[in-house]
């Protein structure tokens, strides 16, 4: 090495000493960890260890042939791996009996010998954890669903690329910056922990890159109407002549609704403005303590008013409206009240990948049991919310790899700047949920599925999903992991509506809902035969069309939507678009 460079390593080495103590510094600044909400209860571990005993008594001649089978290929690895390395030769290659795993792209998993000793050997431990916890003969479905979990998670976690000494993008990157790229992960690290109060979050992308209302969430409009829940934005018409009936869209409150107006080419908004809509959306306060008591009642009374509004702005009986995710159950809950109230002023209504019928918690079963929600019960008393933060970990924990380990790698690891993407930087905006909403929605709708059970208590009366009985569209997407289809199809075929259709668009809960007709990406599916068979019956019989579900949905919103009249002129605006509340940041 010569001279500039050793220089170079050593002021290097100097500023990870430096940044070590800012790192020590801020995780001490972390609060209290509260046991219930970092993982499963003891119960599970108890469960899990009483079946693996049972196993042992009753067979162990299957558990002694697993461990000897383990013993073998570990044996094997390691003589390979020495026979390489004595010839001084590549690693041979097993590729075409392994899963392609994008993890291991790097050559030198396959060629360096001890790279892929260790990879084969992480492939050979991952197989026998997940072969013995297979054969555990646990007591329900909800067991070995969550033991499975925890299993993945143990195996995701240990994965050699997240460690520097095993990872050789990381160290043939230190090497060839001559520790910059190290000196710049660990400022990263620091950088995080120090912006989330001591917790170690990985920045999915790049804060500085974007500015709501400058380069996204720009479409025109105005707040019209402001409560301390939320802020009501009608947007600016692009056509001469509009639909008489107006549209409102209610999009989740665990997340801003800029989703839908991202950038100018892939915005739902501007295209329903287009397509000569007028257009109102709903901009959710990003909640803080002293919002601990509002519940899921007082976001159907929002619901109620912001209705309300848009009647008398538009001077029009009826209006469309729009539920997105929770948004969407809470719409649901509110048209059976407006059926209980004999109130018809929803003309028709559209559910994006809305849960309402919880009976299957699918990748959700470990955090809707009692020691998980015990937890988050004790963090409502604490903190009176369900803090964004938890809400973003426990989301980022379904998909580990591709929103936990890889960023922290890249990040960390190899000191890259997080991307300059805006579907993540919008993820990482989330937001607080009141607390008193938090639990109601847990405890009463996920945990004992009252709204499609024996009814949810809300505002004197116990609504059922029977009780929806307004004409609706659900679109549900293909590999949505939170709010998977087939959950959302069978919520809505127990609802009362005659006229209901249903879209299945491909990909999953984000992309397959912003996904314009220009791009040509994802495709759907529509038109299968009725809900009276289950849902694979209608994908069965469903056609399937290339490109977007919009055009399909704006034809069916379209004929119910009224004759063309005047465009209607945007009145008593209290500021422009997006608004006040939408620049508001989860602290932590």
């Amino acid at each position: 090495m010569d001279l500039p460079s050793a220089r170079k390593l050593t002021e290097n080495i100097e500023k990870i000493e430096t940044l070590g103590h800012r790192l020590v510094a801020a995780l001490s600044e972390r609060a209290t960890p509260n046991p219930g909400v970092e993982g499963p209860g003891p119960d599970l571990m108890l469960t899990t260890a009483s079946a693996w005993m049972k196993s042992l008594a009753e067979q162990p001649t299957k558990l002694i042939e697993q461990q000897v089978n383990y013993w073998g290929e570990t044996l094997r690895n390691y003589s390979d791996a020495q026979m390489a390395l004595a010839r001084s030769q590549k690693s041979t290659s097993d590729d075409a009996q392994e899963v392609p795993d994008k993890r291991f792209k790097n050559p030198l998993w396959q060629t360096h010998p001890f790279f892929s000793y260790v990879r084969k050997q992480y492939m050979t431990n991952a197989k026998a954890i997940q072969e013995a916890v297979s054969d555990l003969d646990l007591p329900d479905e909800v067991a070995r669903r969550r033991v499975d979990w925890m299993t993945r998670q143990i195996i995701d976690m240990m994965s050699p690329t997240n460690f520097l000494a095993t990872n050789p993008d990381a160290l043939e990157k230190a090497i060839e910056t001559e520790g910059q790229s190290l000196v710049q992960g660990l400022e990263n690290l620091v950088r995080d922990v120090e912006m989330n109060g001591g917790e170690m979050v990985v920045s999915l992308a790049d804060r500085d890159a974007f500015t709501v209302g400058e380069n996204i969430g720009t479409a025109e409009g105005s707040v019209v109407y402001r409560t301390h829940l939320l802020e009501l934005i009608q947007y600016k018409p692009t056509t001469e002549q509009v639909h008489e009936t107006p549209l409102l869209i209610f999009p989740p409150w665990i997340n801003k609704f800029y989703v839908l107006d991202l950038k100018p080419q892939n915005s739902l908004i501007r295209w329903l403005v287009g397509q000569g809509h007028t257009l109102f959306v709903v901009s959710w306060k990003n909640p803080d303590t002293s919002y601990a008591k509002i519940g899921m009642e007082d976001y159907v009374a929002a619901y109620l008013d912001a209705m309300d509004k848009v009647r008398e702005l538009t001077d029009q009986p009826r209006l469309n409206v729009v539920g997105y995710c929770i948004a969407g159950t809470t719409l649901s809950l509110t048209l059976a009240l407006l059926d209980r109230l004999g109130d018809d002023r929803v003309n028709s209504a559209t559910l994006l990948t809305t849960l309402t019928d919880f009976s299957d918690h699918g990748e959700f079963t470990t955090y809707l049991q009692d020691d998980f929600i015990n937890g988050i019960v004790e963090e409502v008393q604490r903190h009176g919310l369900m803090r964004a933060q938890l809400m973003s970990r426990t989301m980022s924990f379904l998909r580990a790899n591709d929103l936990v380990w890889g960023p922290a790698i890249r990040s960390y690891m190899l000191g890259e700047t997080p991307p300059a993407f805006d579907l993540l930087y919008w993820n990482g905006d989330s937001t607080n949920l009141p607390g008193r909403m938090a639990l109601q929605y847990l405890q009463g709708l996920c945990q004992k599925n009252e709204f499609a059970g024996e009814g949810f208590e809300l505002m004197g009366h116990r609504l059922h999903l029977g009780d929806v009985k307004t004409p609706l569209c659900a679109v549900a997407c293909e590999t949505d992991h939170i709010a998977p289809w087939a959950d959302s199809w069978r919520g809505v075929a127990a609802m009362g509506s005659r006229d209901k259709s249903f879209i299945l668009s491909e990909s999953g809960h984000i992309a397959g809902i912003v996904n314009p007709p220009s791009k040509k990406k994802y495709g759907h599916y529509a038109g299968g035969a009725g809900f009276d068979k289950g849902h694979e019956a209608w994908r069965e019989s469903a056609s399937f069309f290339e490109g977007s579900w919009w055009p399909r949905w704006g034809d069916w919103l379209a004929e119910r939507a009224g004759k063309m009249v005047p465009a209607r002129e945007i009145k008593d605006e209290i500021c422009p678009a997006p608004g006040t509340y939408v620049h508001e940041r989860a602290v932590s």
